[in-house]
């Protein structure tokens, strides 16, 4: 059975404690990656600019000083055993793309992710976080509808992957994962396709995030849209969106069989 290309000795999409909601060191990441025979990992931590929430969920220029000072103490020191590799996830803010264009300028990262978790709300002060499962979040959507948010939800992505200097697209369709009833399905195909294209040209990569298995049984994004990919010949990477030392690689070991079955059914 063939399955796609992708690059299962590598794990590029780890959160570390830094982010406010990841626990464990960055050295346990690193150390479980060695364990599981990883060759690279690739801390993906989070950069926002703008958003008003009530709990931060992403890290200070302060923060990303302390971050890449590890990270490069644990290259060093892990060299002949693991490559480690710094990067980060950019959610885009339409209004802030200067300070965000800005901020990416100042540091080389090995990969920079695209993603968008927080869309501003007419209902309130904050910013509604589209990945989240806490009431109030899935309130917002409900309130605006999944529809309208979908819509903005592509159309920004699609404007991100334009102007950042990004080299994979995150988590396609996790956006309002936890809404009930919605489904990202080929109801939104040409904007898809559209984000997609976008991808293409810009010579990125689409990510498989292997966090899907455990919330709805399939990565992130669904089958259609790596079909799509594929179409397109943009390159699978594979990320476990760690939040903890023993989630680094998980469910890799699904992806070859996963991959090859859209293949068939394609």
């Amino acid at each position: 059975m063939n399955s796609p290309k992708i690059p299962l000795d590598t794990d590029g999409h780890i959160h570390t404690k830094y982010c406010h909601h990841a626990t464990g060191e960055m050295e346990e990441y690193v150390v479980q990656a060695i364990a599981i025979g990883l060759k690279e990992i690739i801390f993906l931590e989070h950069m926002e600019a703008g958003v008003t929430y009530c709990e931060p969920t992403w890290l200070t220029d302060d923060d990303f000083d302390v971050y890449f000072r590890e990270g490069n103490e644990l290259r060093e020191k892990y060299k002949d055993k693991i490559v480690v590799s710094l990067g980060v996830e950019v959610g885009y803010s339409p209004s802030h793309k200067d300070e965000l264009l800005e901020r990416l300028a100042k540091r080389k990262w090995q990969r920079i992710g695209i993603s968008y978790h927080f869309m501003p709300c007419t209902h309130t002060q904050q910013h509604i976080n589209l990945v989240s499962s806490k009431e109030e979040n899935r309130n917002s959507i409900a309130r605006i509808g999944c529809e309208q948010t979908i819509i903005n939800y592509l159309s920004t992505l699609t404007e991100a992957v334009q102007v950042l200097p990004g080299t994979v697209l995150c988590h396609l369709d996790a956006a309002l994962r936890f809404q009930p009833g919605f489904q990202l399905d080929h109801t939104y195909h040409e904007l898809i396709i559209t984000l997609l294209k976008a991808v293409k040209k810009k010579e990125m990569a689409l990510e498989v995030n292997t966090s899907g298995f455990p919330i709805r049984g399939i990565p992130f994004p669904a089958p259609f849209i790596i079909k799509e990919a594929l179409t397109l010949k943009i390159p699978l990477l594979p990320g476990s969106d760690a939040h903890k030392p023993e989630d680094v690689g998980r469910n890799f070991d699904l992806l070859p069989e996963y991959l090859a079955n859209i293949l068939i059914n394609s």
